[in-house]
């Protein structure tokens, strides 16, 4: 059975899907307490809402199994959102699911642990990698070290269970740190990782897994920290500047699967819907600067998504301009097929290594994506929100460098027409941006992302 990679234009094997969900807000959440493996915490009634609200948003999806976390914060989610979700399944508690042991610190509050243990917090803070702590028992302890290894034996298991070709939904409902690992070993682990995510309560975060080879498996995501079912419904901005970044919406090209590129197609109907949607979507943020390609497709999202935002002047860039694909531009893959078969068959297994006929290489708008993401990035101030609005491959390369990835990893990321990502630039230069949602498409008909298949 096969089924149609949408981005990297690929037939693959049947995916498995996961959902990752985070506990809804606990008392120790509440107590800025810290919570790791202790069993004390519970959920809240706000908690529990979030669980039954997490539920809601999975009705219409055919759930094949739900793990939980036996730590009751998260094992009342799994059970909540099972009901809401009118999922016929009973969660499996599974111990690989375990939050981090912070040994001693477990129960403290924040402010306890910062003053008892300044320089382990600033490491935990800043390099949570490096933490070394001691447990009761007197025994030095990596928690990072040993939380990933914990992380790869569920994912190995996991597998086994529900192998990638199985066509199944496996809902993951567990904690802060856990998942963390578990979605950075999903990445291959990039530097300084664990801190260039992140996960509120009750998020839901949709990754799908495809077979590669015997042994190996290809991952995409779909959905990061995605809480558009949730008050507020994207989290909230922190001290230092927020980037918003939308992939501009459906063209005819996009719709028939033709390769674009940088001949100029504009929004088609639907397109313009979804704009307006994205506009729709992100009326109450205060957006303070807009920056778009020089394309038509991105400067029609962008300036749709601007009439919520009256007297914000659209500023445009050639670096975001997509990729120039050169003599395929134009073209259907099946077309492409005939006359470039090995070429197109690197480039959906090895896009680094391709530069198009005619055209350019995916390092080549690395390079000059990154300048001008890091270019806007300099000229927002602390309280600014921008608003950037591009196209697939640019979007890709910008996250995936966000995401400690490389140039060739960007089948590894999805961008939906329309589809909404964060960024909160950290208010610390030592520290990466945060990508604090990627690829939100709810706004566009539910959690799981429906936009044209197209081609990159």
């Amino acid at each position: 059975m096969t089924s149609y990679d949408e981005d990297s234009q690929r037939y693959l094997k049947v995916t498995l899907r996961l959902l990752l969900i985070r506990h809804g807000l606990s008392s120790f959440n509440c107590e800025n307490r810290i919570q790791g493996r202790i069993d004390h915490s519970k959920l809240t009634s706000e908690g529990q809402n979030q669980a039954f609200k997490a539920g809601e948003a999975l009705q219409g999806v055919k759930i094949d199994a739900i793990y939980s976390s036996p730590l009751q914060r998260a094992l009342t989610t799994a059970k909540t959102l099972k009901e809401a979700s009118n999922c016929s399944v009973k969660p499996i508690v599974d111990e690989g699911l375990l939050e981090i042991d912070l040994g001693i610190w477990g129960g403290l509050t924040i402010e306890e642990v910062r003053s008892k243990h300044p320089s382990d917090y600033e490491i935990w803070c800043k390099n949570p990698q490096e933490l070394v702590l001691k447990d009761k028992d007197g025994r030095s302890f990596n928690p990072i070290k040993e939380l990933k290894e914990q992380a790869q034996s569920f994912i190995r298991s996991l597998i086994e269970r529900h192998p990638i070709d199985s066509n199944q939904t496996v809902v993951i409902v567990a904690h802060n740190a856990i998942l963390r690992c578990i979605i950075l070993l999903l990445l291959k682990n990039p530097d300084l990782g664990f801190r260039r995510i992140k996960l509120n309560n009750a998020s839901i975060s949709v990754f799908n897994l495809t077979e590669s080879g015997e042994t190996n498996f290809q991952v995409q995501i779909e959905c990061l920290n995605s809480t558009t079912h949730l008050t507020p419904q994207i989290p909230i901005k922190g001290k230092g500047a927020r980037i918003i970044l939308v992939r501009h919406g459906e063209t005819d090209w996009n719709k028939q699967g033709r390769f674009q590129g940088q001949i100029d197609i504009p929004l088609n109907k639907k397109g313009l819907e979804q704009a307006s949607a994205a506009g729709q979507f992100l009326k109450k943020v205060s957006i303070t600067r807009a920056f778009s390609s020089t394309m038509t497709r991105p400067k029609q999202t962008a300036r749709t998504i601007l009439k919520f935002h009256l007297g914000i002047e659209l500023e445009v860039d050639k670096d975001l301009m997509e990729i120039g694909h050169g003599l395929w531009e134009g073209k259907l893959e099946s077309e492409i097929q005939i006359s470039w078969p090995e070429l197109l068959e690197i480039w959906k297994t090895h896009p680094e290594k391709v530069e198009m006929p005619e055209g350019e290489s995916i390092n080549i708008v690395w390079e000059r994506a990154v300048r001008s993401w890091n270019k806007i990035r300099k000229e927002l101030s602390p309280e600014d929100t921008g608003l950037v609005v591009a196209h697939d491959a640019v979007n890709k390369t910008i996250l995936c460098n966000l995401l400690g990835l490389s140039s060739s990893d960007i089948w590894m990321v999805k961008q939906g027409n329309g589809g909404v990502t964060i960024v909160d630039i950290s208010d610390d230069p030592t520290q990466p941006a945060v990508v604090s949602s990627l690829n939100l498409t709810s706004h566009l008909g539910g959690l799981l992302d429906n936009t044209a298949a197209g081609a990159l």
